[in-house]
């Protein structure tokens, strides 16, 4: 990192890298901190080396909130994370704070919904609608954990660039919530995509409902999702 930014120069650093799976956080929570907190640290430190004006994380608002009873959630929620995952990318919050207080970096943490939109990878830990997706497609049918009534809050992908690019023309540090404020349960997603489904069981560490209240983003940004459930669902399956 340090020779990369060194070399490249850039006024503004978008942190996209994480460990994502929680699964795997919940197997092997030093892996996760190692990645997501040391990952974080190491990127802040060169950051700072290189005279960078900005950073921005891109954090998580359900996995930091955890199962609130405030929903759409907003920003001043408590962080009750019920996963690894949770603890370590609030943890990385907690350093760019550090970093602002230390050595005036500006810094913004980002904490999206649940991200969706064409190419993502539906193997591995690709997200549900990826994975729910691409079964579509190729007319298989599709495993739902739990009793598929938890929900989340779908964001387009494009909506998400644009909270980055307006985010990297602001000077204000964060976080601000990036979702669309609405609910969407897997099983909603199930019948929208004409999906047959089998019934397994809940996995730990995942949280029960999640929504995020976007409006300080609105307010502060002059950002907002403009992308329905709906279309984004017909330009992922169209990709």
């Amino acid at each position: 990192m340090n020779a990369l930014l060194a070399g490249e120069r850039p006024e503004v650093v978008f942190h996209l890298a994480a460990q994502i799976d929680v699964r795997r956080a919940v197997e092997d929570p030093a892996f996760d901190a190692a990645v997501n907190v040391g990952g974080t640290a190491a990127v802040l430190a060169a950051v700072s080396a290189a005279g960078v004006r900005r950073l921005l994380l891109a954090s998580t608002g359900g996995a930091i909130y955890g199962d609130s009873d405030r929903l759409p959630t907003p920003e001043d929620g408590p962080a009750a994370p019920i996963s690894p995952y949770g603890a370590s990318k609030a943890a990385a919050e907690s350093y760019l704070a550090l970093y602002t207080r230390l050595y005036g970096l500006s810094t913004c943490a980002l904490r999206l919904a649940n991200v969706y939109g064409p190419r993502q990878d539906p193997l591995g830990e690709g997200g549900v609608i990826a994975i729910y997706c691409d079964a579509a497609r190729e007319r298989l049918d599709v495993r739902v954990f739990g009793n598929g009534r938890q929900t989340r809050d779908f964001v387009y992908v494009d909506d998400v660039a644009a909270a980055f690019i307006a985010a990297s023309e602001s000077d204000l540090s964060g976080p601000y919530n990036i979702g669309t404020g609405q609910e969407t349960s897997v099983l909603e997603l199930v019948e929208r995509l004409g999906l047959e489904a089998s019934f397994e069981p809940e996995r730990p560490g995942e949280v029960k409902r999640s929504c995020l209240d976007p409006r300080a983003a609105e307010e502060a940004l002059g950002w907002r999702a403009d992308v329905s459930l709906g279309e984004g669902l017909q330009r992922t399956m169209r990709a």
